[in-house]
């Protein structure tokens, strides 16, 4: 029988403040994880690879998904569908794993409605906005028009920063991926300890 208590990490932040890269120095520091592959209508950049970085599906596919209620959420951002396939969560769940999120400001509302106990989140950002366009204009990956629709949903999502259990400005990736690590470590040792229902049956038993 496995013990351990399955958990979730949500991780948000502007797109460019390198979530990406921090989590690769994370998985280095952290067992036993399932990282939630989200699924999208966006085109794919240079070097993603389907099934590794996203699912990528067309607009019909995707609406045929929320028809039938496979997503555990799911958002339109940057005029492009975003979703988190519910079945493979809570397998991971079951399996005791923790789930790691890389989702937006609404995915994280929508997935705290629905699992709230199980939840913990962190919010990261780069130290500024400025630091945050010159980082997207280095990136070479997207147009003009693409890099100014990012930084004005950035300029939003900053407002719900407080809304996250944690808060991480990555200006130096060693120090920023110590943190996570420990708030990752956090997220599992509050699912343990909040296991309401196995610590009630204990005690009486």
């Amino acid at each position: 029988m496995n013990d351990k208590k399955g958990a979730i990490l949500i991780i948000s932040g502007p797109s460019g403040c390198g979530k990406s890269t921090l989590l690769k120095e994370v998985y280095k520091n952290i067992s036993d994880y399932y990282f939630s592959i989200s699924t999208t209508t966006r085109e794919p950049r240079v070097g993603e690879v389907n099934g590794v970085d996203y699912f990528f599906v067309s607009k019909e596919e995707f609406e045929e998904d929320i028809k039938k209620g496979n997503f555990l959420e799911y958002a339109k951002v940057h005029d492009n569908y975003y979703g988190t396939s519910l079945k493979p969560i809570i397998n991971a769940l079951n399996e005791g794993k923790l789930v790691i999120f890389d989702i937006d400001v609404q995915g994280h509302h929508l997935v705290r409605k629905k699992m709230n106990d199980s939840v913990t989140s962190v919010f990261i950002t780069t130290p500024s906005l400025k630091v945050l366009e010159e980082k997207l204009n280095n990136r070479n990956s997207d147009s003009l028009e693409v890099i100014e629709k990012r930084v004005k949903n950035a300029k939003k999502e900053i407002e719900f920063f407080d809304e996250y259990d944690y808060f991480i400005v990555n200006d130096n990736l060693a120090s920023a991926s110590n943190e996570l690590v420990s708030i990752a470590n956090i997220a599992r040792a509050k699912a343990k300890l909040f296991d309401k229902e196995k610590i009630v049956s204990n005690w009486l038993n």
